[in-house]
């Protein structure tokens, strides 16, 4: 089988590694400034499974017709990546890997609706710098054929992916990527602050934030006639039953899972991306909500002024001081 991966960040570079290792016919799709890189050094991924370099094929674009493609670029980069690589995606079989709701329709502009696999990381991974990965964390892959998507690559993705990951077949895979939008929805305040998770979280006032964030989410989907499901590790009544509780009460057990984080300094992918001076996901995390409000008529006002912060950072490169977010999200929180 042939295998396209677009992208050698966090995901692609993982995957693409460990499938190498597998023995997988792999070719990646990199940028230019980072193609003789990866070109001498390979890939180099550390972490849970011990140190390992490999050498992958690299290339700018691909220019053969894969068996599958693995799409691992963020959701904000697809129409460029796709653009660039035309054939990978004729593939029988294109996996996506983004968070959000909305990288299986910009990907129809490329590829036929039956061949996409929606697939949502569970395991965690960071690049340190081009080529070099650390995989955090095991977790599973879970795929399924997307809203109005059949997915007929599934059955053949799931045998490919089974021999470096757990895998697990979804039946509603737009819901469980719905929930993984709450589970990314804290991600925004530490990249507002300028911190890591564990200090943005040990202040019970911040945590106040972010349990609104989920009540003010969760009002969102319902009133839209969507529905978040549970994700391996990760039950959906997690949510439903934290958005039920008074704010302070919520608060208070969002504080207490925080407080169970890894010692070792947790950065969020948003503050990760503007720290490498890269748009980042934010509209497609609490800005999946705002978008969901708006179309069913409503307003998730605590989501939007948090994805407008974030974009304050990003283009004026200052973090904003813990009361300044406070003050701000404080008419919000009732």
């Amino acid at each position: 089988m042939k295998i396209a991966v677009i992208g050698a960040g966090a995901i692609g570079g993982l995957c693409a590694a460990y499938l190498k290792l597998a023995g997988g016919d792999v070719t990646v799709a990199v940028k230019a400034s980072v193609l003789d890189i990866l070109e001498r050094d390979g890939l180099s991924v550390s972490g849970v499974r011990g140190e390992k370099t490999v050498k992958v094929p690299v290339t700018e674009k691909i220019d053969f017709i894969p068996d599958l493609c693995l799409v691992a670029v963020k959701t904000q980069d697809i129409e460029k990546a796709a653009s660039a690589n035309p054939e990978a995606l004729l593939a029988k079989t294109v996996v996506t890997t983004q968070n959000g709701l909305r990288a299986e329709e910009l990907l129809l502009e490329y590829c036929r609706p039956e061949s996409i696999v929606s697939g949502i990381v569970m395991f965690g991974a960071t690049s340190l710098q081009p080529g070099r990965i650390v995989h955090n964390f095991e977790g599973s892959l879970v795929l399924g054929g997307y809203d109005g998507c059949p997915g007929g690559g599934v059955a053949a993705a799931e045998e490919l992916f089974s021999a470096v990951f757990p895998v697990q077949s979804a039946g509603n895979i737009k819901g469980m990527k719905l929930l993984k939008v709450f589970i990314n929805a804290g991600n925004c305040i530490p990249a507002i602050l300028g911190t890591t998770m564990q200090d943005a979280f040990s202040d019970l006032r911040v945590c106040r934030i972010s349990a609104a964030v989920w009540k003010e989410g969760l009002r969102a989907v319902l009133k839209a006639g969507l529905k978040p499901e549970s994700l391996p590790g990760f039950p959906a009544e997690r949510v439903f039953g934290l958005a039920a509780m008074p704010l302070e009460q919520a608060a208070g057990v969002f504080h207490g899972i925080m407080s169970g984080l890894s010692g070792e300094p947790l950065y969020g992918s948003i503050l990760q991306s503007i720290k490498k001076g890269r748009p980042s996901e934010i509209d497609y995390f609490n800005g999946e909500f705002v978008r969901i409000a708006a179309a069913a008529g409503e307003k998730a006002g605590l989501n939007e002024l948090l994805v407008r912060m974030v974009h304050d950072v990003e283009r004026g490169g200052r973090f904003f001081r813990k009361e300044e977010l406070l003050r701000s999200a404080d008419r919000f929180l009732d």
